[in-house]
C-alpha cells in the first residue's frame, strides 16, 4: 500500500494493492480507542470513498474536510434508497401500484448494490434496455427511477438527478385501441346477467365511469332516491361529479346497493368470495372482467365500457359539453364553462337521449 500523509486531522489517502478499478482510498479518523486484544491505542476510520486516481481521492478528502457530510447517507446504495423510499411511499398508494414498483425494482438488480452517487445515466439506461421485458414495464422502471431520485435529492443522497437524463426508453405506439361493445354484445351481457359481474360491466357501459372509478364507488356515493351517482378520480373535472343513473340499469344498481348493505360493506360492488375482503379494487375488477369476457367469448378491455358510452352519446348527438360533465373531461374555455352550471335534470335528459339496443324484458 502507498500512503499519502496529510496535515494532522485532515485524514489520509492511500493506494490499495492489487489490480483494482478504483485503487485509491480516502479515509479520516473517526475516533481513538483501546484495542482489547493488544491494549494499545488504535484508530477507527470512516471511509470517504474509493477513487481511480490519487488526485480524485485527495480532492474528495479536501471537500469532506471543508464541508463534512453524512457518509452513511452518501454510501447508500440503490437498494438502500428504494427501501427507505418505499417504507413511506407504500403507505399512500394502491396495492397494484406497490406490485408495479416491486416488479420494476426486481428488474433493476444490476444496480441494486451500486452507490446512488456512483450511478450514471448509462447505468440507468442499460438496466432498462437490457431487461427482458416490454416497453410498458420499462416505463414503470423509469417511473421508479424518477421517484427514487426525487427522494435522494430531497435527503442530499445525490447531487444530480440522472433519471431526468434517462430518455432512451423504447416506446410502443402510444395510441391505445379501444373497441366499442356492439349492440349484439350488449344484448349478450343482458342475456347472461346472472353471471357474476356481468351486471357491473353493464353499469359501466350505461354510465361512462372509468373502470377504476366504477370499482371503488361507495354506497354513500349512490343516491337511489334522486337516481344519481357521485364520484370520480383523476382530474378536477373528474372528481366528485354527478352522474345520473340510467333507468335501464337502475335495478342493477339497487340490487348491488342492497347486497352491500347485507354484507355491511361501504362499497357498492363486492365479491363475497374474495380472499382479501369483499370490496373490489381495480385489480380485482379487471380479473372479474376478464372472466366475463372469457365466458361470453368477447375480447374487450375494461376501458371499453367507458369508450362505448362516449361513442353512443356522440352518435346520439348529445351536447359535447354536457357529455364532458358526465364523463369528467376537462372543459377548457370560458364559452364552454357555462355548461358547468347544468342541473342533474339537464344531465339526465341528455343521458336518456342516448340510443341503446333493446334489452330482454324481465
Amino acid at each position: 500500500m502507498i500512503y499519502m500523509k496529510n496535515a494532522n486531522g485532515m485524514g489520509s489517502v492511500y493506494k490499495l494493492s492489487g489490480k483494482r478499478r478504483k485503487p485509491w482510498i480516502a479515509r479520516k479518523t473517526k475516533e481513538w480507542h483501546i484495542d482489547v486484544n493488544t491494549g494499545k491505542v488504535a484508530q477507527t476510520y470512516i471511509i470517504i470513498g474509493y477513487f481511480a486516481t490519487k488526485q480524485e481521492a485527495l480532492t474528495a478528502l479536501i471537500n469532506y474536510n471543508e464541508n463534512p457530510y453524512d457518509l452513511d447517507i452518501h454510501n447508500m446504495t440503490f437498494a438502500d434508497v428504494y427501501e427507505k423510499w418505499s417504507e413511506k411511499h407504500f403507505e399512500s398508494v394502491s396495492a397494484s401500484a406497490i406490485r408495479m414498483y416491486k416488479s420494476a425494482f426486481n428488474y433493476c438488480e444490476p444496480i441494486h448494490d451500486m452507490r446512488m452517487r456512483d450511478i450514471r445515466t448509462n447505468h440507468l439506461e442499460g438496466t432498462i434496455n437490457n431487461a427482458p421485458i416490454g416497453s410498458c414495464t420499462k416505463r414503470c422502471i423509469k417511473s421508479l427511477y424518477n421517484q427514487l431520485y426525487r427522494y435522494a435529492l430531497k435527503y442530499d443522497i445525490v447531487d444530480k438527478n440522472y433519471a431526468r437524463l434517462c430518455d432512451n426508453v423504447e416506446r410502443e405506439d402510444p395510441k391505445i385501441k379501444r373497441t366499442v361493445f356492439s349492440d349484439a354484445e350488449i344484448k349478450t351481457l343482458w342475456d347472461n346477467i346472472d353471471f357474476p359481474f356481468a351486471d357491473m360491466i353493464l353499469i359501466g357501459i350505461y354510465s361512462g365511469w372509468r373502470p377504476q372509478e366504477l370499482a371503488i364507488l361507495k354506497i354513500a356515493d349512490v343516491d337511489l332516491q334522486n337516481r344519481s351517482f357521485c364520484g370520480g378520480l383523476k382530474t378536477n373535472a373528474g372528481r366528485n361529479r354527478i352522474v345520473p343513473i340510467h333507468p335501464i340499469i337502475y335495478n342493477l344498481v339497487e340490487k348491488n346497493y342492497k347486497k352491500a348493505l347485507s354484507l355491511h360493506s361501504e362499497y357498492l360492488f363486492n365479491d363475497p368470495d374474495g380472499q382479501q375482503g369483499t370490496h373490489l379494487t381495480y385489480d380485482k375488477y379487471r380479473n372479474r372482467f376478464k372472466k366475463v369476457m372469457s365466458r361470453l367469448n368477447m375480447t374487450h378491455k375494461p376501458h371499453d365500457t367507458r369508450h362505448t358510452f362516449i361513442t353512443k352519446a356522440k352518435e346520439s348527438n348529445i351536447n359535447e359539453y354536457v357529455l364532458k360533465l358526465i364523463v369528467g373531461h376537462e372543459i377548457q374555455d370560458i364559452t364552454e364553462k357555462v355548461y358547468t352550471h347544468r342541473t342533474i335534470e339537464d344531465l339526465r335528459t341528455a343521458m336518456n337521449m342516448i340510443t341503446w339496443p333493446e334489452i330482454p324484458s324481465e
